[in-house]
């Protein structure tokens, strides 16, 4: 059975919404149990009877915040994202998912889990939406100074990912770039379209707009572009929501027009909205690890723990390693 890691303390709103979103996981899925790392007496209440026996406690009181430097978390080993990583690292748990300091979380897995041999570093991947389904984007923010050769691991491991958890059939490889043309491109982006050229389903240089047409399924970036990308897509996509709704406040024809159209907006709504995807795994390490958005509600938390266990249950971790022997030339 899979045994899930998860920091309890450290979202923005506490542990309600991550033990709420742990307890709708379980009501779903019978496959695995879960260790809850944090204050005991905070989170015991939070658990109804009938999961006590699915839902382990370490009890700790040290929390790293957001405000926290990701450089003292090797330090602060009574932490709730030290002693979650811990567990992974010693093979108590397959898998960790934290809504708390994505830094720490970094480094802390990084460093005591280590990388997949070949890996020299580790992304944080996304999924993006686009009209028929997701784009997988990596990395967005792991990493803001990249080489030729650490897109091209990206590339990689983003593929297997894309095939082995999110099961898509032949995944398409694209190298974000400001023009389609193989002449287009920095000189690191340039070297990288060279050194991707040998691994199957990579399709060249995509623009910025290929990441929401669904024409590419993984996209490439360094963490600094990709970072920036990802919340201007938050930020425009609450932009045309706060948009619609003062409109639709205007007059009874479009407040009828709502009316009528609530499904599409709804569907819209589930489409943009983040927490329908959970978390971003953490690729490059030897376990599964999800860093979910801290501010994170419960319908986030249970797909961030879907995603954790989607990952135990495959073979993303040897299939990165020998992807990466296979096509290092």
């Amino acid at each position: 059975m899979i045994k899930i890691a998860i920091d309890a303390m450290g979202g923005d709103n506490g542990p309600s919404p991550i033990i709420e979103g742990l307890i709708l996981a379980l009501k779903k899925d019978k496959t695995f149990t879960a260790i809850a790392v944090g204050k005991k007496n905070e989170l015991l209440p939070l658990i109804p009877n009938k999961f006590i026996d699915r839902i382990e406690i370490l009890d700790t009181d040290d929390v790293i915040s957001m405000s926290d430097s990701a450089t003292d978390a090797l330090k602060r080993k009574d932490s709730t994202a030290y002693k979650a990583i811990e567990l992974v690292k010693s093979g108590d748990a397959h898998a960790y998912v934290s809504a708390g300091h994505s830094g720490a979380s970094m480094s802390l897995a990084t460093l005591r889990i280590g990388r997949i041999k070949g890996v020299s570093r580790p992304a944080i991947a996304t999924l993006m939406p686009t009209v028929n389904g997701t784009t997988l984007v990596l990395d967005v923010g792991a990493n803001v100074d990249c080489d030729a050769k650490h897109l091209k691991e990206f590339a990689i491991m983003g593929q297997v990912y894309a095939e082995d958890v999110l099961h898509m059939e032949s995944p398409l490889i694209g190298l974000l770039s400001n023009g389609e043309e193989e002449s287009k491109g920095n000189e690191v982006s340039k070297e990288a379209f060279k050194l991707c050229e040998n691994i199957p389903n990579f399709v060249g240089n995509v623009e910025g707009n290929d990441v929401f047409n669904g024409t590419t399924d993984v996209v490439v970036c360094d963490g600094f572009i990709g970072n920036i990308m990802l919340k201007t897509a938050e930020g425009v996509a609450d932009t045309i929501g706060k948009i619609i709704k003062n409109n639709l406040r205007r007059s009874l024809v479009s407040i009828l027009g709502a009316v009528l159209m609530r499904k599409v907006f709804k569907n819209l709504k589930l489409k943009v909205d983040y927490a329908e995807y959970g978390g971003a795994p953490l690729l490059g390490v030897k376990a599964p690890v999800i860093i979910a958005h801290g501010k994170s509600n419960a319908t986030a938390m249970k797909n961030a723990i879907f995603q954790a266990i989607a990952a135990a249950q495959s073979n993303l971790n040897i299939t990165i390693e020998e992807n990466i022997k296979l096509y290092k030339a």
